[in-house]
């Protein structure tokens, strides 16, 4: 038998296997895929709860953002006593639907003051209504003197000076205001007028309280001279025992506008004296002195800047206006009435010399130009000291050297027929240089002032 020589050759020479080296030889299994990691919530359910989470986010932030903005706002309104209504000026408040209803509900009067005025050289009555939130314009359908007497005394003037009712062809877009039929005296006319679409003949009511701004007999010559007889009927002479202190200007028969540093150190209407219808030096001695019954300076007078330089005097007894063309009251500027530079104006003073001469006062008028404030404020001029409470004016000829007026002389201007008083001298050191002007009171700023001093002090006694 053959046998392979290798094959023996190798079994004869390899040794026993022992039992610790036998090993199973390894065999390739496919193991099963394990499973996937089951998680709590799905990607589609994770992106939804993220969403919920910022809106909820959102949600709440701005909750607490419109919890923050209401929590302002209250405090705003329950700070401010006027969040919800309409300011009486002395810290209080009113509704809305409380002004201008004839019914005083402010503390002072606040809410009834400034409901009646005049507007315009027509002197056309305007009352405002809370209704409409507007200015309305009177119907003269039914009206009579017994609404003009109390309008009158609702701006401010007293019932006996009131002159007369007038019409007017006005067109109005937002209605008018008709007179009730049943007039009562003792009820505020700001409750006996009623809202209505139409007006028979488009017919407005025009109101003068006192008869002004009339009768000036006047060469009006531009330059500085003696004044005409009656000229300027609305100058007064204020003195102080027995001598001229200041100027000032009638208003109505019961008062006198002049600057608040004439009466600042005399503030007691027993120092005074007012002597009007003077034309020449010898007129205080036959023009009767009218006692003052008040002296009232304003609140605000700043000696230092001058500021709210203006003052009102109160006559015992009122002018009689009827007896002489010589006394007659100059009149207010009414709303509307707009006179600016460069128009012109005239002021008036009392000097104590003439071509050389000195004495007894000599009323002295002249020609002036309105300056705008800008320039009057420029360095070369007043170097920013005038205010909104304050006209500036140049004369129309320097040599006529009468600059250096009255402290608390009139400076009017002519418009429309009508004379107006448009401000008060306050200074005039220096006006006859070039750069300049002289200063008075801005009387149109003061109006509202005016007119409340006139309502709060007069004396009705005095008044029937």
């Amino acid at each position: 038998m053959t046998t392979n020589p290798y094959l023996e050759d190798d079994r004869m020479n390899l040794p026993p296997l022992s039992g610790s080296d036998v090993k199973p030889q390894y065999v390739h299994h496919v193991a099963p895929k394990p499973p996937p990691e089951i998680s709590r919530l799905s990607p589609k359910h994770q992106s939804v709860n993220q969403r919920c989470v910022k809106f909820t986010v959102v949600a709440v932030i701005s909750l607490l953002l419109l919890l923050l903005v209401a929590g302002v706002l209250l405090a705003y309104y329950f700070s401010s006593s006027c969040a919800h209504g309409m300011p009486c000026g002395d810290g209080s408040c009113v509704w809305e639907s409380q002004w201008c209803n004839g019914v005083t509900d402010c503390r002072s009067g606040q809410d009834e003051a400034n409901c009646v005025r005049l507007h315009g050289s027509s002197f056309l009555l305007q009352i405002y209504s809370t209704q409409s939130r507007n200015w309305m314009t009177v119907c003269s359908h039914g009206w009579t003197d017994q609404q003009g007497r109390a309008s009158c005394q609702h701006v401010g003037f007293s019932r006996g000076t009131y002159f007369k009712s007038g019409q007017q062809q006005t067109d109005s877009d937002v209605g008018y205001l008709i007179a009730k039929s049943d007039f009562n005296p003792e009820a505020s006319i700001l409750q006996q007028l009623v809202l209505s679409n139409t007006c028979p003949n488009s017919s407005a009511v025009t109101l003068h309280c006192t008869d002004c701004g009339s009768g000036v007999n006047s060469s009006r010559a531009s330059g500085g001279q003696l004044a005409s007889p009656g000229a300027w009927p609305w100058q007064v002479s204020l003195q102080v025992a027995g001598s001229h202190r200041c100027g000032g200007a009638v208003i109505s028969p019961y008062w006198i506008v002049t600057a608040a540093h004439c009466v600042a150190r005399a503030s007691s209407p027993a120092d005074w004296a007012a002597y009007a219808g003077i034309v020449d030096p010898l007129g205080t001695l036959f023009t009767p002195a009218y006692s003052v019954s008040r002296v009232i300076a304003h609140e605000g007078f700043n000696w230092v800047t001058r500021r709210n330089d203006i003052a009102l005097m109160r006559l015992s007894k009122p002018l009689d206006i009827t007896a002489s063309s010589d006394i007659r009251p100059v009149c207010l500027p009414n709303v509307g009435v707009n006179i600016t530079d460069p128009q012109t104006g005239w002021i008036t003073r009392f000097s104590r010399t003439v071509n050389g001469d000195s004495g007894s006062p000599h009323l002295i008028e002249a020609q002036v130009s309105l300056i705008n404030t800008a320039d009057c404020n420029k360095s070369v001029a007043h170097h920013g000291r005038i205010s909104q409470d304050m006209l500036c004016a140049r004369e129309t000829e320097a040599e006529a050297n009468v600059c250096h007026t009255d402290s608390g002389g009139p400076l009017v201007s002519l418009k429309d027929g009508v004379w107006w008083l448009i401000g008060d001298s306050i200074w005039g050191e220096d006006c006859t240089e070039q750069n300049k002007p002289a200063v008075y009171g801005n009387v149109t700023y003061f109006l509202d002032w005016i007119y409340n001093q006139m309502r709060v002090k007069s004396d009705e006694r005095l008044d029937l």
